[in-house]
């Protein structure tokens, strides 16, 4: 039985590669290595600054995550320089923001970026009681789905506002399917910064922990400036992108 369960295990785990992708207009294109199926059964918890856990990926693979967009001065430009490199990341969305600027929450999807979520206010949940942590959860959830147009448009990757959780908001959104991520690696690109400055710190990181999941902001002028940088800072190094996807 044990002998089961971990080939059950390896299955449900087992990356989904794809070539490199052919990038039109930029033949220093960092592309998009592989994709890499995350359930939520199996990894509820990710990313190793938080959990004991992250995702398994090879040394000098990276997956880039975003949070708290949409936002109409930085998002778009955040998008070009991931279209400019064939790069796919995840975003995870703010309710209130999906409500503002819905438009530019279709257009992550569209390029094909995966889309988690991260509560609708984006508040500190574990100094909120239970149940109200909880409604901002699920409002931010459903504000997106209907932003969308389709659940199946969000995959069920959370990531708590702060990393702030709790053992009994982390059970809730195991007890709902969620991966709640962390990160491996972050900018610090909510303390005010140049392109370069982040630059330098971001690579510093990447570089100590040999890759993993990177957590940005593309709401931060910074970040938007700095990112075209970062991508061939990647692929100069010799970095890969992996994406995420949800178990279809």
């Amino acid at each position: 039985m044990r002998s089961f369960i971990l080939l059950l295990v390896l299955v449900i785990l087992k990356p989904l590669n794809v070539a490199a992708a052919e990038c039109t207009g930029n033949p220093e294109a960092l592309g998009t290595s592989r994709i890499l199926v995350v359930d939520p059964r199996i990894h509820p918890r990710i990313g190793r600054k938080q959990f004991p856990q992250t995702l398994p990926l090879a040394v000098k693979e990276v997956v880039l995550t975003f949070d708290d967009g949409p936002e109409p001065s930085t998002t778009p430009r955040v998008l070009e320089a991931l279209r400019r490199h064939c790069v796919k990341a995840t975003f995870f969305l703010i309710g209130r923001n999906v409500v503002a600027h819905p438009e530019i929450a279709r257009q992550i999807a569209a390029a094909g970026h995966s889309i988690g979520h991260h509560t609708y206010s984006h508040p500190l949940l574990s100094r909120m009681s239970p149940a109200r942590a909880e409604l901002d959860i699920s409002r931010g959830l459903s504000t997106i789905e209907a932003a969308l147009g389709h659940p199946g448009n969000v995959n069920p990757f959370f990531r708590f506002p702060g990393f702030a959780s709790s053992p009994a908001l982390l059970k809730l959104m195991e007890s709902r399917g969620s991966a709640v991520f962390g990160a491996d690696v972050w900018a610090s690109d909510w303390n005010p910064m140049t392109p370069q400055q982040e630059l330098h710190l971001l690579m510093t990181r990447i570089e100590a922990s040999h890759g993993g999941i990177v957590l940005l902001h593309d709401t931060k002028k910074q970040t938007a400036a700095m990112l075209p940088s970062l991508l061939n800072a990647l692929r100069q190094g010799g970095y890969r992108v992996v994406h995420i996807v949800a178990p279809k």
